[in-house]
């Protein structure tokens, strides 16, 4: 009944023209973040990624949630855990194991007036769904001459976990980024989980939305209320005057422990947690590297293609002149990732490797002046 209400009320919409669509506040995707209720309280990002999607759906009944084993066992990793309970089996579907089936349902039910949150019970399995995503999600807006919008969250863990194998850690980033019509967004934090979710349920673009499978049981604090924050804004982690480290997703942990060595041998880096992996905050990313002239990009992405490659390019562009010393990256090796635990480690960055890093930007840059 809940789902043929909000076909109900969608279908009745389906005749305004398109501009009478209720979208998205531009402060919701582009300005500062937005706290309702000031109260604190510490959980982790597998909890907040689940008080997001309850308290979207419940403010908005268009909001529905399908994928695999999302309803009665309440998703992989439990952020969608009793959802079904409160909300019905239509509103959190449970789907067969056929991602390009569901990710094509997903898109469709968006195009006609519901807001899915399409989960991949893990995000390697959406190549399965990778015509969908990328010949419909990201293009049917422009294809339709902007009669149909996609408000579409694609959802759930990926990136290098803990002995899970080659097809278990993929990381997507590099896969997705150059679909036209799609943003990517790579959440690292408890509170920047839940304000990025919520922002990207009521985002009217579709959004790719990442989360790494190693940070669901991190703890952190986040706000009680309606709390969003901008789809398209960097993260300040760090203010420093040595370097611009520039990281995303569990990465941003790695270097955090280089810091703390690096504070030791007394340089001050700057860390930035880009978020927005498309399109990039240029804003940000530009002060930072005006003030330091120096850009490091730490990475779990491959080095062929990925996000730091990407990136790279832009600073080099637009930046050159502000640059004392060529744009580093360190990235995965370009090898699938192997199940030894000693091999996997070798394929992802490390903190020493941070630290060597910086240590060499900065003294080749000090032996120059």
């Amino acid at each position: 009944m809940a789902l043929q209400t909000s076909i109900a009320r969608c279908n009745a919409r389906v005749g305004r023209a398109p501009a009478a669509r209720v979208a998205v506040k531009p402060q919701y995707v582009r300005g500062a973040a937005q706290v309702v209720a000031a109260k604190k309280k510490e959980i982790m990002m597998w909890e907040a990624l689940r008080e997001a999607t309850d308290e979207e759906m419940e403010r908005d009944p268009t909001v529905c949630v399908m994928g695999e084993d999302v309803g009665h066992y309440g998703g992989s990793y439990k952020v969608t855990y009793d959802l079904y309970k409160k909300y019905g089996d239509m509103r959190v579907l449970d789907t067969p194991i056929c991602e390009n089936g569901f990710m094509g349902m997903g898109i469709g039910a968006a195009m006609t007036g519901l807001r899915p949150i399409v989960e991949g019970m893990n995000m390697g399995f959406l190549l399965l769904a990778f015509n969908q995503i990328s010949n419909n999600c990201g293009m049917l807006h422009y294809t339709s001459g902007g009669q149909f919008k996609v408000p579409v969250v694609i959802r759930g863990p990926g990136g290098v976990g803990r002995q899970l194998g080659a097809e278990h850690s993929q990381r997507l980033e590099s896969y997705f980024q150059s679909i036209p019509g799609v943003q990517l967004v790579a959440v690292s934090t408890v509170a920047n989980a839940k304000a990025l979710l919520k922002s990207a349920i009521r985002s009217d673009n579709p959004i790719i939305f990442f989360e790494h499978v190693l940070l669901y049981n991190i703890k952190g604090e986040t706000h009680d209320g309606d709390y969003c924050q901008s789809l398209e804004r960097a993260e300040m982690v760090r203010e420093g005057t040595d370097v611009s480290i520039f990281t995303y997703s569990r990465m941003r942990y790695v270097v955090m422990q280089a810091v703390a060595e690096l504070e030791k041998k007394g340089y001050n880096p700057e860390v930035i947690d880009l978020i927005s992996l498309k399109p990039f905050d240029m804003e940000t990313i530009s002060k930072s590297i005006k003030k330091t002239r120096k850009a490091l990009i730490v990475e779990e992405c491959m080095k062929t293609g990925g996000i730091g490659a990407s990136l790279s390019a832009v600073i080099n562009e637009s930046l050159f002149d502000e640059l004392d010393h060529q744009v580093m990256r360190l990235s995965s090796q370009d090898v699938p990732t192997a199940y030894a635990y000693e091999l996997e480690a070798a394929t992802i960055v490390q903190p020493n490797q941070v630290v060597e890093a910086v240590e060499k930007m900065c003294s080749k840059v000090a032996a120059a002046v």
